[in-house]
């Protein structure tokens, strides 16, 4: 099924609820169904959600480090034009794996470069990344020979500024319920990407008896959907998840007294939630096509089925100001909250459940008794890492029914250590939190790929940084803006804090949310180096993505937004966060919900209010 069908089934639900869509870059319109398993996607991530033997993540990688570490190969490549651009030959030889390889490029002819511009690009193969020094004007991006390596100039850093803003999006949320705004961006690593995301306002009448005049309350959701092995089961959490999980809820508060029922049992509903719809996802999708025996149908149906995501779900009741999140997964929701000393400090709402979390590793071994491989290495029967997901069928559908589509459709062939499945969930782990709005608390959530870069304690630093520099037009005492001081100290020389987060230390109780983040291993950053971080971007998601990618080493920035995919995913994974700033704003003309176009990308058409 195209993308685009896929979008047009998306409902807006305005029975008791009215819908709040969201807009989109014209890019992610253009996916197309793929088929191919994950052992096709030459992906190496080391968090990637596939085994080592899947995607071949033990080549040698030399390392992306500070100001990329590249080997640097000085390179001339002169502009005499062959068609379109520079004629490249390649001359050179590989050593060991384990040392550097040396590479070397020759021209046709040789002229004076004296007076030639001096360009930066990448040199790119299977394994192995280099940076060189190219002089010339001529373009740059072509394949070099046979092998398949490629040399792309490096974009500079007004084009990386275009990359990450491609995508953003704000709010103003002017309907008097706590919520006064929230940012959001996608910055792809897999073409087409494989994250997405949904946001919902469902509006819910006052319950109150003989109360006439009493306004209505809001039911807030925010989701974020991490897919893996492709697109379609993260497009199919979009379409439906948080209208699944708002209908269970409607029937939980109609069913108990007083319509207020117990903590408990809205848990219940959200678990609900989301156990139905991964058993149509997984289960009723088979049924359907073994009936009908059509292909085509087949197709479509279990795509989503053979794909996986995981999903981080928030829902915020504006009436009692309790924050639910709900996790299936490894994405991660953190809240950020101000101290009494005026610093801010972060707290993990949510645990990411992979086969390296020791109480989701017990659980395991508790519901398959006498498997020893049931997490190997740190993996669900040694392939897949979350333990608990959408779709993966191929971990929770028996052997038969596996072959069986396998023989008369498609599919996987399930592994060998399959023998009491299902062995992932989707049933989520629910946190209920109390939100200050007149504290200014917010809300980050995020896809893996974000917490790979940065620790819970420097994404809550940077979104503080950022309201010193901004502020937070009517978001509550505790995040009112910038002192006049400060907002011309920072208009003119940046933020008078550059060095230092304001962020309390050990104020977060994950047991992995403060470990150095695997990415800054990987690059061989310094995580204590000051002066890392930087305030440019009127969206505060934006600014979580460039700080990520290496904030002010604008070197490190360009050249990891250079590479092309598959490649990039050896360094970073797709990107999807969401900021909800929580505070005490008002109600302003009928509640809507505002496009912030200072802090989206550019629009084709005039921004109009979504609500």
């Amino acid at each position: 099924m195209h993308r685009a069908a896929i979008r047009a089934l998306r409902a807006t639900h305005r029975s008791t609820a009215r819908g709040l869509s969201h807009g989109r870059s014209a890019g992610r319109n253009q996916r197309c169904l793929s088929q191919s398993s994950p052992s096709s996607q030459p992906q190496s991530s080391p968090t990637s959600p596939y085994s080592a033997q899947e995607i071949h993540s033990e080549l040698p990688q030399p390392p992306l480090q500070s100001s990329m570490y590249f080997r640097r190969v000085s390179v001339a490549l002169v502009s005499g034009l062959v068609g379109y651009g520079a004629w490249y030959s390649y001359n050179g030889t590989s050593a060991d794996h384990g040392q550097p390889l040396s590479r070397g490029f020759t021209t046709t002819s040789t002229i004076d470069h004296s007076a030639e511009p001096t360009r930066h690009v990448l040199v790119i193969g299977a394994d192995e990344l280099h940076k060189a020094t190219v002089v010339g004007d001529g373009p740059i991006s072509k394949m070099t020979n046979h092998d398949g390596r490629r040399v792309l100039e490096i974009i500079n850093p007004e084009q990386a500024t275009e990359v990450l803003r491609k995508s953003e999006e704000s709010y103003l949320v002017n309907r008097g319920q706590g919520v006064v705004r929230y940012d959001l961006v996608q910055l792809p690593s897999n073409n087409p990407i494989e994250d997405d995301h949904d946001e919902k306002i469902v509006e819910v009448p006052s319950r109150m008896e003989g109360a006439s005049n009493a306004e209505s309350s809001d039911w807030m959701f925010w989701g974020v959907f991490d897919g893996h092995a492709g697109w379609t089961t993260s497009a199919k959490l979009r379409q439906t998840l948080i209208s699944v999980v708002a209908n269970q809820l409607n029937e939980t508060y109609k069913a108990a007294p007083g319509m207020s029922p117990a903590a408990e049992a809205i848990d219940k509903a959200i678990k609900a939630g989301f156990t139905k719809l991964d058993d149509e996802i997984v289960h009723q999708s088979v049924e359907k096509v073994l009936k009908s025996g059509s292909k085509t149908l087949a197709a479509e149906l279990l795509q989503p089925a053979l794909s996986g995501s995981c999903a981080l779900l928030s829902f915020y009741d504006s009436r009692s100001k309790l924050l639910r999140v709900a996790c299936t997964g490894d994405s991660r929701a953190v809240l950020g909250r101000r101290s009494e000393s005026g610093k801010w400090t972060a707290t993990a709402l949510s645990v990411d459940q992979t086969g390296s979390n020791p109480d989701e590793v017990a659980r395991m071994r508790k519901r398959h008794p006498g498997e020893d491989e049931v997490i190997k290495h740190g993996r669900v029967l040694g392939g897949l890492e979350p333990t608990r997901a959408f779709g993966d069928a191929t971990y929770k559908w028996s052997r038969d029914i596996s072959t069986r589509l396998r023989n008369a459709f498609f599919g996987r062939t399930p592994s060998p250590r399959l023998k009491t499945p299902p062995y992932v969930t989707a049933e989520p782990v629910v946190t209920t939190t109390k939100i200050e709005p007149e504290n200014g608390d917010f809300l980050v959530m995020a896809s893996d790929g974000l917490w790979e870069m940065l620790t819970n304690e420097e994404v809550v630093g940077l979104v503080g940084k950022w309201i010193e520099t901004h502020g937070i037009s009517g978001s509550g005492s505790g995040s009112s803006g910038p002192s006049n001081m400060e907002s011309v100290w920072a208009k003119i020389f940046g933020s008078s804090k550059q060095a230092q987060l304001p962020i309390e230390q050990g104020g977060d109780n994950a047991a992995d949310g403060q470990k150095t983040p695997i990415r800054v291993q990987q690059w061989g950053l310094s995580p204590d180096a000051s002066g890392r971080f930087v305030v440019k971007d009127e969206n505060v998601a934006t600014h979580l993505v460039r700080n990520a990618l290496g904030g002010k080493n604008e070197e490190q920035v360009c050249s990891l937004l250079t590479l092309p995919a598959p490649f990039s995913r050896r360094y970073r994974d797709d990107l999807t966060v969401q900021v909800i700033f929580f505070g005490n704003s008002i109600k302003t003309g009928n509640g809507e919900v505002v496009p912030n176009v200072e802090a989206m990308a550019p629009l084709s058409q005039p921004a109009k209010a979504k609500l």
